[in-house]
């Protein structure tokens, strides 16, 4: 009798129940996230222009020291950290939808929730993810074309656009970014919401986040290059632009996550 017990009580807890989403959904999610950017934009765009200035500054770096062919693999693993920058988005939308007090104050609340460690460990392989695909964006470079330093962005632009190898650096170069991409879609996009939501360790959140994305492939798919153009978008006007895209984005995926998560029959298990 007592091995019983033992036995049931190391029992792993139920998966999080998931549900299937269509394009309703994510065309729901970006109009509940744009409600709650206009509700909200005075408080917060100060704070979303904190991407924007990480962005100028790596084209500074990138132009003024850094390799030169570094600068688009450096401008674009910038997407690879949305997700943790949005965290405090994920915040203040699931406030306004509880109908609790949302303005920028709490902004930075989850650095003061009960998931901050796995918060925190989820950040730091982000962050390391982020790392490798600057390194591994280097070696491709060096692989294809010599790495002698161009004398100036046109001549780096000409070797890019005007030779076989550069293109077979662009083909390679894009096809290992949309790996990279797709890992961090894949391990964040119902993650970091729902550490957000409510108590939980890291592994069941990138678990649940990896089953979601098996049971909506092809919606997990249009999410990705929906964000990923509205990213672009953002970055044309000297990255001025995420000061809008970025909080836009950081409410609409918590609205998706609730969309994806059966958060009620969760709290029934």
């Amino acid at each position: 009798m007592v091995a019983v017990s033992a036995s049931a009580s190391s029992a792993a807890p139920p998966a999080v129940p998931i549900r299937r989403i269509g394009p309703a959904d994510l065309r729901i999610a970006l109009r509940m996230g744009w409600d709650d950017f206009l509700a909200m934009r005075g408080d917060l765009l100060f704070v979303a222009l904190i991407y924007p200035l990480v962005g100028l500054v790596t084209a500074f770096l990138a132009l003024d020291g850094l390799p030169l062919h570094l600068f688009f693999p450096l401008a674009a693993g910038l997407s690879l950290m949305g997700p943790l920058v949005a965290v405090g988005f994920y915040e203040l939308a699931r406030r306004r939808e509880a109908g609790m007090e949302s303005d920028w104050s709490h902004f930075f609340d989850p650095l003061r929730s009960a998931s901050f460690g796995s918060l925190l460990g989820i950040a730091i392989g982000m962050i390391a993810l982020f790392g490798s695909w600057v390194y591994f964006a280097g070696a491709i470079h060096d692989a294809f074309m010599t790495n002698v330093p161009p004398p100036s962005v046109s001549a780096f632009l000409a070797r890019l656009f005007g030779t076989v190898e550069g293109w077979e650096l662009i083909i390679v170069g894009n096809l290992v970014g949309l790996a990279y991409a797709i890992v961090t879609l894949a391990l964040t996009w119902v993650a970091m919401p729902m550490l957000v939501d409510r108590p939980t360790d890291s592994w069941t959140a990138i678990s649940t986040s990896l089953r979601a994305m098996a049971a909506n492939p092809a919606m997990a798919a249009r999410w990705g290059l929906t964000v990923a153009a509205l990213l672009v978008l953002g970055s044309i006007p000297a990255f001025v632009g995420l000061a809008v895209v970025l909080p836009w984005l950081g409410y609409a995926t918590w609205h998706l996550y609730t969309r994806v998560v059966d958060r009620e029959a969760w709290t029934r298990t």
